[in-house]
């Protein structure tokens, strides 16, 4: 019987041995996963701000822009991108319909308070 028991615990040990290497292949497959997702979110343009305020500045902003150009031309701006940067400086992208459109939206964005500097990467397409 006593010969039987150490059969009975060699074989559990090697149980509970299988059982971490395989939990730790889990945890290291999974890690490995999530590497890509990791390294998406990392890259985001507002990590490098150093106060949270900042952040939030920079967000109303960007929003006090969007709300003004959505009232201006629901339907046609509604493709033009605005980012706000920590020295208050916006960066216009997409498209518009027309040269006045896009003259019109770098106008909103001058107009708006906190704002330092108006980069404008509009390009016109006039077919949707």
């Amino acid at each position: 019987m006593l010969a039987g028991g150490k059969v009975f615990r060699a074989h559990a040990h090697s149980k509970e041995i299988y059982m971490h290497k395989k939990i730790a292949m889990t945890c290291l497959i999974a890690t490995t996963l999530m590497l890509p997702v990791l390294a998406y979110a990392s890259d985001d343009r507002d990590s490098d701000r150093s106060h949270p305020k900042t952040f939030v500045k920079d967000s109303v902003i960007t929003t006090k822009i969007k709300t003004k150009l959505a009232a201006e031309h629901p339907g046609s701006m509604a493709r033009v991108h605005v980012d706000t940067d920590d020295h208050g400086v916006v960066w216009l992208s997409g498209h518009v319909r027309s040269e006045e459109q896009r003259e019109r939206a770098v106008a909103i964005a001058r107009e708006t308070e906190g704002v330092t500097e108006v980069k404008n990467h509009l390009h016109i397409k006039k077919d949707d």
